[in-house]
């Protein structure tokens, strides 16, 4: 029989067990990411471990030397596969030796030297990337879409004495080949984890791509990646994106490396085909970048839509509405957005799975990486600043443009072969006088819960009647029309006013029509009057990047004009409740002043 102090002490123990569980419910409620960010947190912490372990160990252990590493336990697993053939750890590491000797022998490369890449997918891109790493050389990654003095531009820039094209790009080369042969340039320098392992190039959106730099210690940065999201050497990551891209290259191929996966590599992005390959290969990881997972939910429905091992997609540029539409359509996916650019010395990931956010403020990356919202001025293009001439951070909830501290931890190295633009793109006098701050040429939002949302670039966004209008946000309210495919919101200008006001370039969905009345009263109800586009362009698509970014600075020098425009022209008539055919007389009085908008 139970004494009655035994009885006591039970009850005193279910007591303590009821307040901790009581306690464990009220902690959640009040913070409900916090296990989420302490793991994140941990997992940050872990991988600066590593780091600097490696920096202790072998201090200059490189992508190259965990490369030999995987060699050397798993020599026979598959790196890549590619159009049905398979490619090992082994072959891969000896096809690099043979790229070394014929590289030093017939092309006197030695340590510091830069060759450039000018070449579509392909498996032999990795080969010779670890041949040039043997030789303690860098590699340039050319966007293969460039041609003429865009291909010479991005060659020269970073002192390349060397160039390695595909056959088929024979002709773009031979273009360019007088003034190749002119060019004898050539860098020594002994290699260090601070020097130069590639350049990737800027998508050249306004002008000439810029060489981005990326050295050996920021490569191991970014091929941590993949194991900050959990990956695993059981995984098989797709990787359909170009290799001349930071995605590709870096995360996706030195990435599997890393983690001592499996690449299926594609020469180019296929919407129609990416699932079917998915299935053949057993596929876990699928890499993303810009509209690809539009492109995917675009395709015909298909039973077997749900039937695949894809578990994890990791990727940046997925719109909030394509997101829940992917999950809806092909499985609860675990997607990791993230947030970050090629020159940054900063970057997010959405750890937590909140549809939309590019990522979530952690109080240990913070600490390592300090970093701020200021306020932004649209119009003139750059921060707002007080009276003491230092930035003013901006309020919680609204958008601003986002800086981070350039630090020996977080540091900036700039482009290559552009002094210009590297101090163009550092921010000095922030928030006290001396600091150094990295614009990132991005307007982001933290909200109450710490979330963060990507909104705009800068440049894209523009001012008109007084007001911010983030294209995002508009192109979002645009492509939820049940007849519109895709959206290019951009701004305008129009004589004798401040500002630019909204256009909307837009391609329709097949069989479908624009209608005038749905469209004037959809934009009326989702959007205030300042945000609501003016004028309607419908195209037959819009035009993009090799990375699938829109270009908008070509529409925007076309403007409105309907004698120089062929695509059928709108613009919004609030009188009439609708958008109407835009006219010459229309435009001529708009220019003239005539009607005010």
């Amino acid at each position: 029989m139970m004494s009655l102090s035994s009885l006591f002490n039970m009850q005193g123990l279910w007591t303590a067990l009821a307040g901790l569980v009581l306690g464990m419910i009220f902690v959640h409620i009040q913070f409900p990411y916090l296990l989420q960010d302490c793991k994140y947190g941990w997992t940050l912490f872990r991988i600066k471990l590593k780091r600097d372990g490696f920096r202790k160990r072998k201090p200059f252990y490189t992508v190259l030397e965990c490369f030999l590493e995987r060699v050397r336990r798993q020599p026979d697993k598959a790196l890549i596969i590619f159009e049905g053939r398979e490619y090992s750890y082994l072959y891969v590491d000896r096809q690099s030796n043979r790229v070394a000797r014929a590289l030093r022998t017939h092309a006197d490369l030695r340590e510091g030297d830069t060759v450039a890449f000018f070449m579509s997918n392909d498996p032999s891109y990795a080969w010779l990337w670890f041949g040039l790493c043997k030789l303690g050389c860098a590699a340039s990654l050319l966007n293969y879409n460039i041609r003429s003095k865009s291909l010479l531009h991005c060659f020269s820039c970073c002192g390349a004495r060397v160039l390695i094209a595909s056959e088929e790009l024979k002709a773009a080369v031979e273009e360019v080949l007088p003034t190749l042969l002119e060019q004898n340039i050539s860098l020594r320098s002994k290699v260090t984890m601070v020097s130069p392992a590639v350049y990737v190039y800027t998508s050249g959106t306004t002008g000439y791509p810029k060489a981005v730099v990326i050295n050996h210690d920021k490569l191991w940065a970014i091929t941590l990646y993949l194991s900050t999201c959990g990956a695993t050497s059981d995984d098989v990551i797709y990787s359909p994106l170009p290799l001349y891209h930071g995605a590709g290259f870096n995360l996706g191929l030195h990435g599997a490396i890393e983690r001592g996966m499996t690449v299926i590599l594609r020469r180019k992005f296929s919407a129609s085909a990416f699932w079917d390959d998915c299935r053949i290969h057993n596929v876990t990881i699928i890499q993303y970048i810009g509209e690809t997972m539009r492109y995917l939910c675009n395709t015909p429905e298909r039973e077997i839509d749900k039937t695949h091992k894809v578990r994890m997609a990791i990727g940046n540029g997925l719109r909030e509405d394509v997101w829940r539409s992917f999950q809806g359509r092909f499985g609860h996916i675990r997607i990791v957005e993230f947030y970050t650019a090629s020159e940054s010395n900063i970057g997010f990931m959405n750890y937590t799975g909140k549809m939309g956010a590019v990522g979530r403020e952690n109080f240990y990356q913070k600490r390592l990486c300090p970093y701020a919202l200021v306020q932004f001025d649209a119009e003139r293009e750059e921060p707002l600043r007080d009276s003491n001439g230092l930035c003013i951070p901006t309020p919680e909830g609204e958008t601003g443009l986002l800086v981070s501290e350039i630090t020996s931890a977080a540091p900036f190295l700039g482009y290559c072969g552009s002094p210009e633009q590297t101090e163009k793109k550092q921010m000095r006098n922030v928030f006290q006088k001396g600091d150094v701050y990295l614009n990132s040429g991005d307007l982001l939002r933290f909200d109450k819960d710490n979330f963060i949302y990507f909104q705009d670039r800068v440049g894209d966004t523009f001012r008109w009647k007084g007001e911010n209008v983030a294209t995002t946000e508009v192109e979002c309210v645009l492509v939820a029309l049940n007849f519109i495919e895709d959206a290019c919101v951009y701004g305008v200008k129009i004589p004798g006013t401040e500002g630019k006001i909204g256009m909307a370039a837009v391609t329709l969905k097949a069989g479908r029509e624009f209608s005038c009345s749905e469209a004037f009263l959809h934009v009326s109800k989702y959007l205030p009057p300042y945000a609501q586009p003016q004028f309607i362009r419908i195209q037959s698509c819009l035009e993009t990047t090799g990375t699938f970014k829109q270009v908008k600075s070509s529409l925007v020098r076309e403007g409105f004009n309907p004698s120089s425009i062929n695509d059928l022209l709108y613009f919004l008539m609030p009188r009439d409740k609708c958008y109407k055919p835009m006219t010459q007389i229309y435009y001529n009085s708009v220019i003239a002043g005539e009607l005010r908008i």
